[in-house]
């Protein structure tokens, strides 16, 4: 397998699954870092932003460390990719907990899953994509990958969403924006799907 020549920075703010995420960057040949300093992310060429948790206490985790604003500084300038509740970070505001600001880089809300089903949703579902996207290059519709949240992504246009699942109800399973893009699922967790998507991502210039 050919390594990308791309350094991508992996943001430590004390809530990412890391070593999953490192280690299926290893497996692909990629050069990636673990980091919570701001210019090592800066002189990154990629980052993503995992997240196992609250959305309340991550952002707050974020500030505090002023990861915040360097992602926000970087948004447009190198791809970025939020996985879980990286994701819904993203967005303007989250509803867990309490109402809470988000990075505002993709617009909309963070809320509860509306279904009748068993929260919160763990498992194997299918995608759709209703809008292309470089990042899902190669995948097929019905393309299964892992989820486990009971929040997610609601976002204010309809061209933002690049993939659906279904839990009793359509639910937004990734989204991107200006070279800032989300998968509520986790793809390094994902198999030959997940590290697919992350080879994607590893590709894209912006």
């Amino acid at each position: 397998m050919v390594k990308l020549k791309k350094q991508i920075a992996i943001v430590d703010y004390g809530v990412g699954n890391l070593k999953s995420v490192a280690n299926a960057l290893r497996y692909l040949g990629l050069d990636s870092a673990v980091t919570d300093d701001g210019t090592a992310i800066e002189r990154a060429d990629a980052v993503i932003l995992p997240g196992v948790g609250a959305f309340p206490d991550a952002a707050d985790k974020l500030r505090r460390k002023g990861l915040d604003k360097t992602l926000i500084s970087q948004a447009g300038k190198k791809p970025i990719l939020g996985i879980c509740l990286g994701m819904q970070l993203l967005f303007d505001r989250g509803e867990e907990v309490r109402n809470c600001e988000g990075l505002g880089l993709v617009n909309g809300r963070v809320g509860r899953i509306q279904t009748d089903l068993k929260l919160p949703h763990i498992g194997w579902n299918g995608l759709t994509f209703p809008n292309p996207s470089p990042l899902f290059k190669g995948l097929d519709e019905g393309t299964y990958v892992y989820f486990v949240h009971s929040y997610c992504g609601y976002a204010a246009r309809g061209e933002d969403v690049l993939a659906v699942t279904d839990y009793g109800v359509p639910v937004v399973a990734a989204v991107g924006r200006n070279g800032v893009y989300g998968c509520q699922f986790h793809p390094e967790k994902s198999g030959e799907a997940g590290l697919a998507i992350l080879r994607n991502f590893a590709e894209l210039d912006r």
